[in-house]
């Protein structure tokens, strides 16, 4: 593909989750126009009042915050009405009556086809031409199902099958119990509760999931190294779910996280990670952030920082002062570093978390080892 105009339409993409809007950036710039992010309503509505070039709003409904993406789209449409509206989400689907006249719904997870064809309709095709490419044999490679994938598409279904016992047990028991009516309809309204905010846990996680997949194999050389990566980071979800999972979701220790997440790449009697700081309880929100980001840390080190010898460590040291948490991943003793030549998709995952929690992050390859430091208001990540 090429492009053959420099002025490119521009989508406002607006989503919480930052996996979820990187997959959504991506898509966008698929179809061939230009991205703006915003992590929720607020953000969204002063990018609007700042600028006059957007043309189409891409927001999840749920949200967090003054308003939800539903709310968005229709003060986007009363306030801007030549912008075009697609909404998306994974767990409700509104009634027409409840969106703004012409604009689109779509289920998560996104498919990509789909939704270039879509943007593409709305707002143009964008800036691209396809240009004849001489296809090679890896065009043609299928790219396998990973056992993660594999894995996660059997429990869902059981989760699902489970879940629909659960709901015919608890009414045989309800039954037997000899319940009042009045408690009964409280303990069936409960238990729609529960399903549906398992319903909604199930839904984003394989939307993640597959954002994760999309992002590993687009970054990847080859399909055994997008293979790998995406690998890793499904496996590193997976231990920050069984890390909240033994607190039931509340929140954990930032001590234990961190452990949780360097553990897997340490050498088994010879400590090479040390680490300095007060242990406190943080959000569930910041437990998956830090989890994913100290996984692509891990990776990148063992590959080429201060793991991939024999005798290079890594501290992990951080203070709590001034409302804020300041955490740093120093390196030493390892090989020389010196700045890519292009920026990763792990790299834009580490500054995107950083910037979920609300925090500055700061990358530096220094002559001594590779360094990385997040500042975070204590608000953004400490369990109330």
């Amino acid at each position: 593909m090429s492009t053959t105009s420099t002025s490119l339409p521009n989508v406002l993409v607006v989503e919480d989750e930052m996996i979820l809007r990187m997959r959504a950036v991506d898509i966008v710039e698929d179809a061939g126009f230009h991205s703006v992010e915003a992590v929720n309503a607020d953000e969204a509505i002063s990018i609007l009042e700042s600028r006059s070039d957007i043309s189409l709003l891409f927001s999840d409904i749920q949200m967090p915050g003054s308003m939800d993406g539903l709310k968005l789209a229709h003060a986007v449409h009363d306030r801007w009405p030549g912008i075009k509206i697609v909404l998306v989400s994974g767990q409700i689907k509104p009634a027409e009556a409840d969106t703004p006249a012409d604009s689109r719904f779509f289920r998560k997870p996104l498919s990509v086809e789909e939704m270039i064809l879509q943007l593409q309709a709305m707002i143009g095709v964008g800036a691209l031409e396809i240009v004849p490419v001489t296809a090679s044999a890896e065009d043609n490679v299928q790219m396998p199902r990973s056992p993660q994938e594999a894995l996660l598409a059997v429990e869902n279904e059981n989760l699902r099958l489970l879940l629909e016992q659960a709901g015919t047990d608890a009414k045989d028991l309800l039954a037997e119990a000899g319940i009042q009516a009045q408690e009964r309809e409280a303990a069936d309204k409960l238990q729609r509760l529960i399903l549906g905010e398992l319903h909604h846990r199930v839904k984003n996680t394989l939307a993640t999931v597959s954002a994760i997949a999309a992002q590993s194999f687009r970054a990847a050389i080859n399909l055994e190294h997008g293979q790998k990566a995406m690998d890793g980071r499904l496996l590193a979800l997976g231990r920050a779910h069984d890390l909240l999972m033994q607190v039931s979701w509340a929140n954990a220790s930032l001590t234990h996280t961190l452990s949780g997440a360097t553990d897997p790449y340490d050498v088994q009697g010879s400590r090479r990670f040390h680490f300095n700081g007060p242990d406190i309880r943080i959000t569930s929100g910041a437990v998956i952030a830090l989890a994913m980001t100290f996984n692509e840390l891990c990776t990148n080190t063992t590959k080429f920082g201060a793991l991939s010898n024999s005798s290079g460590h890594v501290e992990i040291a951080w203070t709590v002062d001034d409302q804020r948490l300041r955490l740093t991943w120093s390196e030493s003793d390892g090989p020389l570093v010196a700045p890519p030549s292009r920026r990763s998709y792990g790299t834009r995952m580490i500054e995107a978390l950083g910037q979920q929690l609300n925090g500055l992050v700061h990358l530096a390859y220094e002559p001594s080892g590779f360094a990385y430091r997040l500042d975070v208001p204590l608000k953004s990540v400490m369990a109330p």
